[in-house]
């Protein structure tokens, strides 16, 4: 369960409610998720958050498929099993197929076991990759 509990539509102040009915026209969807729901306690920090996502993920030079593998793969190296269902879901109505899923997470499987390995060993950057 949420720290401090979730925010429903039907208990939201109006401010709240406002974000709410922006992420539901938005992402033409008839439901709030729980993350929002949770973020509502804070009604500041919802909306925050919620303009910053939808104009990071807004359409721009990647396209919506690339930007939910890309927000999938970071959830998936910083464990956040909410935000790994929530992008897996969204990439899948992007477009994203089975295939595409099992070579992202070997593409982030690998990029992170590398990147502990450049860690550990402390390497230099090579100086041609210096652009």
């Amino acid at each position: 369960m949420a720290t401090l509990g979730l925010v429903e539509y039907a208990d939201a102040p109006p401010e709240v409610r406002a974000v709410y009915d922006d992420i539901m026209a938005t992402r033409k969807t008839d439901w709030i998720n729980n993350f929002w729901k949770a973020l509502a306690h804070d009604p500041a920090t919802l909306r925050r958050t919620w303009e910053s996502i939808k104009q990071i993920m807004a359409p721009g030079a990647l396209d919506p498929l690339t930007k939910e593998m890309i927000y999938l793969a970071v959830s998936a190296t910083n464990q956040c099993g909410y935000c790994i269902a929530s992008h897996t879901a969204a990439a899948r109505k992007a477009g994203m197929s089975d295939a595409m899923f099992a070579e992202l997470m070997a593409v982030v499987g690998m990029a992170n076991e590398t990147n502990r390995l450049v860690s550990g060993y402390q390497v230099e950057i090579d100086e041609r990759f210096r652009v």
